[in-house]
């Protein structure tokens, strides 16, 4: 069976759009090269941070490309690949063809269907490329312990990113995946998932997704330290003092996890545009509001 390793905070860029709502990948490549000395773990272009949803399978494809060029083989690149069938299949032939290292499998769109079905939308996938896939357990592709057995016997099949949020079911995985012998490589990919990853390092699932990252790394990877050395103090400071505030923020109105990140990048510097509809942007007042809570979380690691 394929195996991923990662080592470091999951980094999952957002998608630049230039005043023509084009890609703009100059800026996508600035984006990605400066945060790679603060050594991510990975890099995930096209994914929901970068709004594959409303992304082209095209434009998916170049995203990867750029990003693969930027990253230069120094971490694992994890392309985004679903929704309809069709358009998980071109995003994942793209991806492969631009030299991502594997995949991660979104789930598919507005329907849903069985157990049986979802394992026949993962082979689907993955047997449009030799990549590795990385499942992503949420919305309408929660996968069941049983299935997660089954889907251990596909050999490109190499991890799990739980976007549910029950630990139960979750603990429950990671155990049907190790009855399995499934090396998988598991992580919480919960929306500010720095809030709740000490529950899930409990279960078994050390990595996170850090859509922070993409935004201000300087105060990313101290928490992620902090974590990784039992440091408690640190990192409770830093979600009293930056996460719960940025949470607070992001709960007000859909779509925030994505559209604060891209706010907060441009207040810092990187004009990478709008999100794309039907997510919308900050207002002038959460803006300022976004801004204080990044001033915060630099005061608290002084950077």
């Amino acid at each position: 069976m394929t195996m991923l390793a990662f080592d470091g905070v999951l980094f999952f860029p957002v998608t630049p759009f230039d005043q023509h709502d084009q890609v703009d990948h100059g800026l996508l490549a600035e984006h990605i090269t400066t945060r790679l000395p603060y050594g991510p773990g990975g890099v995930f272009p096209a994914c929901g941070t970068g709004e594959i949803h409303a992304l082209s399978a095209e434009e998916a494809t170049a995203v990867v490309a750029t990003a693969v060029e930027a990253v230069a083989g120094a971490v694992p690149v994890v392309a985004g690949a679903g929704g309809p069938l069709g358009h998980a299949i071109a995003s994942a032939k793209g991806a492969a063809d631009a030299g991502a290292d594997a995949l991660l499998l979104l789930p598919p769109y507005l329907v849903s269907g069985p157990q049986a079905g979802l394992i026949r939308y993962v082979d689907a996938v993955t047997a449009a490329t030799d990549l590795p896939v990385v499942l992503y357990h949420r919305a309408n592709a929660q996968f069941t312990p049983d299935t997660v057995r089954q889907l251990a016997q596909n050999p490109k099949v190499a991890g799990l990113k739980d976007g549910a949020g029950d630990i139960g079911v979750a603990q429950q995985i990671v155990l049907a995946a190790a009855d399995a012998g499934a090396d998988w490589a598991f992580f919480n990919g919960l929306l500010t998932a720095e809030l709740s990853q000490a529950a899930y390092r409990g279960i078994g699932i050390p990595l996170y997704s850090s859509a922070a990252f993409a935004m201000i790394p300087e105060v990313a990877v101290p928490f992620y330290n902090a974590y990784m050395a039992g440091d408690e103090a640190r990192r409770e400071e830093l979600l009293r003092g930056f996460y719960e505030p940025l949470v607070a923020l992001r709960d007000e109105t859909p779509g925030f996890a994505v559209s604060l990140i891209k706010a907060g990048l441009r207040l810092r510097g990187l004009p990478v545009g709008s999100v794309r509809a039907p997510l919308v942007d900050p207002t002038a007042e959460q803006e300022a509001r976004l801004q204080r809570i990044l001033d915060a979380g630099l005061d608290i690691v002084g950077a």
